[in-house]
């Protein structure tokens, strides 16, 4: 049974940073895909990042590009988001997800429904 487990959120004024991390656990992910998702109220989910865990193979929505970059240690079983400059628009609850698919382009990564595990969230809030 996968389970992922996110951490490090919280409150942080524009042009601030903050470091997702995501423990993952139950399983040998090289063969695996993982992404960054993010919901603010109201909204439909949306992707930020993915990952493909073995090449290190990386894709990111427009609005994050230049300011986000996901990374994972393969010894630590974790995968990270570190953001920069963030906005006010960041807000948002973000969610770690995962996929034992390798796919020929990264590109069919930003599919929420293709993911089949999920973590619980952690609440990232910038404030103006």
């Amino acid at each position: 049974q996968v389970q992922l487990v996110e951490s490090g959120g919280g409150l942080v004024q524009a042009g601030g940073s903050l470091r997702l991390s995501c423990a993952a656990s139950g399983r040998t992910f090289s063969s695996y895909a993982m992404g960054w998702f993010r919901q603010a109220p109201g909204k439909e989910r949306e992707f930020v990042a993915a990952i493909r865990w073995s090449i290190g193979t990386t894709n990111y929505t427009d609005s994050v590009k230049g300011r986000f970059t996901i990374s994972r240690d393969n010894a630590k079983n974790t995968l990270y988001l570190q953001m920069n400059s963030l906005k006010p628009e960041d807000t948002a609850v973000y969610y770690c997800a995962a996929v034992p698919r390798v796919l020929n382009s990264l590109s069919y990564y930003t599919r929420p429904n293709l993911y089949d595990y999920w973590g619980q969230g952690t609440q990232v809030t910038v404030s103006s």
